[in-house]
């Protein structure tokens, strides 16, 4: 019995309860199972009846008690408590409880999906870097935490398509060509340019490719620059966020929205709906009146276009491809954008929750216990190359999704490269190489669950409380991947999988597994051997999600 048939049970029996205590209590009344923070207390808690008691007027370990009279006939439940002020303390029964081996391993791979969000199609943008220099470590934790949201998305039925903005039109790409153009000319960096080594790299790349750029003057060196500089800058761009394990499935051109017109469509359609109006020679959105903190120039007074004019027009091109949510993953100084992107939606008539912006804080580099402050290829900031070549891609990608986003982070290099269980991601893959070795050893023993020779699957033989504690946390597992879709937190499946890295270690230290010597093997060997397979399939499950590999050895 799983978490959420146990819910759809202590459902039923407080609709038994209902009846024979005349109450009336919603049909769709949620009811939310916990693990107690003791097992002392139990497999499972609810406090129902504090959420309904108040409604009906009762006292409510009268009603928990009413519940739990109806709760105790249930196949599977060993024993209900009420405790408290009126929580119910649930015990199942090993056999109900380890059932959800035979479900796993009977899923596999897709133990864990759910169908929460199936028919929804949604938009995920994010990384989205300038093509003026390498991805930064900032865009490096989006470039893992977006790909990892991306998948638990998926794994939830969404169709997801992921979307990268690319920034080739505005005042950084006039600057990113005058710095190649200074480099390859022996000047120095201009004023608010771009240095480092890889500017002089791709400046040599541009004489390389187009050599005629050599002679050229300023201003006509300058459009080739930028023109050969960009591509080539991007497809490095791509190639090091292939290398990270994440890619796209659209790479949106921004000068798109400026050179097809739709800018000016954009405009013209709020204009003409009467949402922008003219001050001081300017076109002005009204987002004040849709919760922005200030209203927004869209055309300014010299008639050029402000940088919301495109993110209107991109917003309004994404919803003509038919998505119902757009979310926008962002850096810590875009907090603006949160309002003036809904207020974008509501002003074309859409609801704001059909945008939803998540902003990422900062990520530093420790080393040594001091801060790592300068790539010297990228000249003024980390970036993932420098992050991929000090701790690889596995613990690179881990070390950014196990933190909330909407905190800052300090990466110790030092701890994400030790091959030890300080290290969380070594810990976790440590313990599914060993599971599978575990799974290796039992084969030479010619001990093979669910073969002609294996006695049955009897979950009621995993008695003991390490084994119930790794039960447990299978059975957790949907609901963590459900949850963390539904709060857009991918980081609660790394805790996840600690966890459950740890309750497998402690269970492996003190339950034998495999027969010592002689003896010979029992329903409980192979029961554990399938609890370990189990365990194996949905530490891979977790990983996989989080685009992390599952070692077979270590």
């Amino acid at each position: 019995m799983n978490p959420a048939q146990l819910s759809a049970a202590i459902h039923a029996a407080l609709s038994a309860a209902a009846a024979s205590g005349g109450w009336v209590i919603a049909a769709t009344e949620e009811i939310t199972v916990e693990r107690p923070r003791s097992r002392e207390h139990g497999d499972y808690a609810t406090s129902v009846a504090l959420k309904i008691a108040k409604h009906l007027a009762r006292p409510p370990r009268e009603v928990a008690q009413l519940i739990a009279d109806h709760l105790r006939q249930v196949d599977g439940i060993s024993e209900v408590e009420v405790a408290g002020p009126g929580f119910l303390n649930i015990r199942l029964d090993a056999a109900a409880a380890g059932a959800v081996v035979t479900e796993v391993l009977a899923a596999g791979a897709e133990y864990g999906h759910g169908d929460a969000l199936s028919g929804k199609k949604i938009n995920l943008e994010f990384v989205s870097a300038n093509p003026t220099g390498p991805v930064h470590i900032g865009g490096a934790r989006w470039a893992a935490v977006g790909d990892a949201l991306g998948r638990v998305l998926s794994a939830q039925g969404a169709d997801v398509v992921r979307e990268y903005y690319f920034n080739d039109a505005g005042a950084q790409i006039d600057r990113f060509a005058s710095s190649l153009l200074a480099a390859a000319r022996g000047r120095e960096t201009p004023e608010n340019g771009y240095a480092g080594s890889y500017i002089t790299d791709i400046a040599a790349h541009v004489a390389a490719v187009a050599p005629h750029v050599t002679s050229m003057d300023d201003e006509a060196a300058m459009a080739v620059y930028a023109k050969v500089g960009v591509d080539l800058m991007f497809t490095e761009i791509k190639a090091t966020l292939h290398s990270f394990r994440t890619d796209f499935d659209v790479y949106f051109h921004e000068d798109s929205l400026h050179s097809s017109g739709a800018v000016e469509r954009a405009v013209d359609r709020l204009k003409t709906s009467g949402k922008l109006y003219e001050k001081d020679g300017a076109w002005w959105l009204a987002s004040t009146e849709y919760g922005d903190d200030k209203d927004r120039v869209v055309i300014k007074s010299d008639g050029n276009p402000a940088y919301i004019a495109g993110d209107l027009a991109y917003f309004l091109d994404k919803r003509s491809r038919g998505f119902d949510l757009c979310i926008y993953m962002l850096g810590a100084d875009h907090h603006g954008y949160i309002s003036r992107l809904k207020a974008a939606a509501a002003a074309f008539g859409d609801d704001p929750a059909s945008v939803e912006v998540l902003i990422g804080q900062m990520v530093n580099l420790v080393a040594g216990g001091q801060p790592v402050r300068m790539s010297k290829r990228a000249g003024t900031t980390v970036s993932l190359d420098d992050l991929i070549d000090a701790v690889g891609v596995d613990a690179g990608r881990y070390a950014l999704i196990r933190y909330s986003v909407d905190t800052s982070v300090d990466l110790d290099l030092d701890l994400w490269t030790k091959q030890s269980s300080d290290n969380p991601v070594y810990y976790v893959q440590y313990a599914h190489a060993r599971l599978a070795s575990l799974a290796r050893n039992a084969a030479e023993l010619g001990l093979v669950p669910g073969s002609e020779d294996a006695p049955k699957f009897d979950p009621a033989v995993l008695d003991t409380q390490q084994e119930s504690n790794v039960v447990a946390q299978l059975a957790a597992f949907p609901k963590v991947m459900s949850t963390s879709a539904e709060l857009r937190e991918p980081h609660r499946i790394a805790r996840y999988l600690e966890d459950l890295a740890g309750t497998y270690h402690r269970f492996y230290d003190a339950v034998r597994v495999l027969p010592l010597g002689d003896e010979p093997a029992s329903a409980a060997h192979y029961a554990r051997l399938e609890l370990c397979a189990a365990t194996r399939q949905v530490l891979a499950n977790g990983l996989g999600v989080l685009g992390i590999t599952a070692p077979e050895r270590m």
